[in-house]
This record gives structure tokens, sequence and C-alpha cells, in this order.
């Protein structure tokens, strides 16, 4: 009897590990895809920023090209404005950069 008993004991042990496993899967799931999106919102938003100052570098190089073969709708301060707007905007995602390679640094150092 006392080896049907363990027998017993052990088969329902294995039903509910096999029951907290199905449990537990689509929480992962459900984690994993959450982790996806946000990965995928944080890499569109990236794109699109790097794509912005790509843009403005673009139209600061327009704009000035423009004013140098003598474009009378464009004055000197209008070049200088875009050509600082595209700059700071550069400098800021320089500066975005180093921030994020440093807290990548900093969570590599970190001891597991």
């Amino acid at each position: 009897m006392d080896v049907k008993a363990n027998s017993l004991y052990q088969e329902m042990q294995n039903m509910i590990g096999q029951t907290r496993l199905q449990v537990n899967e689509p929480q992962q799931q459900q984690s994993l895809t959450e982790i996806n999106s946000s990965a995928s919102d944080f890499s569109t938003m990236l794109k699109n920023a790097v794509d912005g100052v790509n843009s403005m570098q673009l139209e600061s190089k327009d704009v000035q090209q423009r004013f140098e073969m003598g474009d009378p709708s464009l004055s000197l301060a209008q070049v200088m404005l875009t050509k600082e707007k595209s700059g700071i905007a550069f400098e800021a995602t320089v500066q975005v950069r180093n921030k994020v390679l440093e807290a990548y640094k900093t969570i590599m150092n970190m001891p597991v």
C-alpha cells in the first residue's frame, strides 16, 4: 500500500507541475509580446528622431546652397536660423547617444 501511495503522490505532483506550466506559459508569452512591442515602439521613436535630424540637416544644406546661388526669397537670417536649428538638433542627438552608451556600460558592469 505504501508503494501505491508514493506513486499516486508522484503522479499528483507531476500533474500539478504540468498545470503550473500551462498557467504560466500565457503570461510569459504575453510579457514577451509586451517587451517586443515596447522595443518596437522605442526603435520606431528612435528612427523617427534620427530621420527628423537628418531631414533638418538636408534642409539646412539645401537652404545654404539656394542662398549661395542667389535665391532672392531667402535672407541671411533665415539661412543662419536653419543652420543653427540643424546644428542644435545634431548636438542633442549626439548627447542622447552618449547618455545611452553610458547607461549601457553601467548596466553591463553591474554584478549579476
